[in-house]
């Protein structure tokens, strides 16, 4: 019992450090004039994302894990590491080239391009065998509510706290790919 707790409380960190993506980007979405009704259906689209990423990561960790074993493991800790100096290195620039309108294929475009890291890391914990059903709810929700919370709090901040989240959630995933790749 205490080790699907502390399961599922490993998966609820990883899905924040996740989820701070979107919401690093909801906020400068959240700029936009956008109805409640899209807020929801960003959110959705944006949750629907970080559980079909992950599954299909997922698959393909797994698929690896059975043919290379501790290879892949290392492969793994290095995604992660990668993943999180990635997203900490994206939150210092100051370039706003990722800003695309939440609508139609815009919409799809977005939701896939914060829930690509999604993938990195659903491969990892392919790997390492994490409950699937646990995984995609933790990761679908969380994104989902962040999401949410993005577009709620920028349209009354206008973007304060973006950049500051989205290094945080490198930071979460950098700690994740060190502990899996230096056993302590």
């Amino acid at each position: 019992m205490a080790a699907i707790i502390g399961e599922i409380f490993t998966l609820s960190i990883m899905a924040f450090a996740l989820g701070m993506d979107a919401f690093s980007v909801g906020l400068g979405m959240g700029m936009i004039k956008l109805r409640m009704r899209q807020i929801f259906r960003i959110g959705i689209t944006i949750g629907l994302f970080h559980v079909w990423m992950p599954l299909l990561g997922m698959i393909a960790g797994r698929f690896l894990s059975d043919k290379f074993g501790t290879i892949a493991g290392y492969a793994g800790g290095l995604l992660l590491l990668a993943l999180g100096l990635q997203m900490i290195w994206s939150s210092l620039k100051s370039d706003d080239s990722r800003m695309i309108t939440p609508v139609g294929y815009g919409l799809i475009v977005f939701a896939l391009s914060v829930s690509l890291d999604s993938f990195s890391v659903g491969l990892t914990l392919g790997i390492y065998k994490a409950k699937t059903v646990a995984v995609l709810v933790c990761f679908g929700l969380a994104a989902t509510v962040l999401t949410w919370a993005g577009l709620l709090v920028g349209r009354k901040v206008q973007g304060l706290l973006g950049t500051y989240s989205e290094a945080l959630g490198g930071s979460i995933l950098l700690g994740f790919g060190l502990k899996l790749l230096l056993p302590i």
